[in-house]
C-alpha cells in the first residue's frame, strides 16, 4: 500500500489554488479546503477528486479514502482530527454530493 506522501506525488500540482469550496445541493457552504501548511494535501487530493469525477461524491469520496493512505485509518481510529477525511466518510454513509468551487491564487 502507498503512503499518503507518495500518492500526493502523483497528482497534479495545485499551488495555484487559494482555496477550494464546497457546497451542499441546495448551495449552503459545507466547508473549505485553504491551501496552505497542515491542508497542501487535501487541496491535492479534492482537486484531484473534482478533476476526475467532477464532484466529490461516495464514488470519488472511496477513491480519496485510497489517496489518504495510512491518515484515513487514523481517522478511523480519531474521528474529528482529520475533518477533510471525515468529510469523505460522511458522503459515503450520507450519499450526499458536493459541488465544487476554485478559487485561483
Amino acid at each position: 500500500m502507498n503512503r499518503f506522501n507518495e500518492n500526493l506525488q502523483t497528482l497534479d500540482n495545485s499551488d495555484h489554488l487559494k482555496q477550494i469550496d464546497l457546497y451542499f445541493s441546495d448551495g449552503k457552504l459545507e466547508g473549505t479546503i485553504y491551501n496552505q501548511p497542515g491542508s497542501q494535501g487535501s487541496v491535492k487530493v479534492y482537486h484531484h477528486l473534482f478533476k476526475i469525477w467532477g464532484c466529490i461524491d461516495a464514488q470519488s469520496a472511496k477513491e480519496g479514502l485510497e489517496l489518504y493512505a495510512e491518515h484515513t485509518q487514523d481517522a478511523r481510529k480519531n474521528p474529528g482530527k482529520h475533518p477533510n477525511i471525515d468529510r469523505l466518510f460522511n458522503l459515503i454513509e450520507s450519499n450526499e454530493k458536493l459541488s465544487v468551487t476554485l478559487v485561483v491564487a
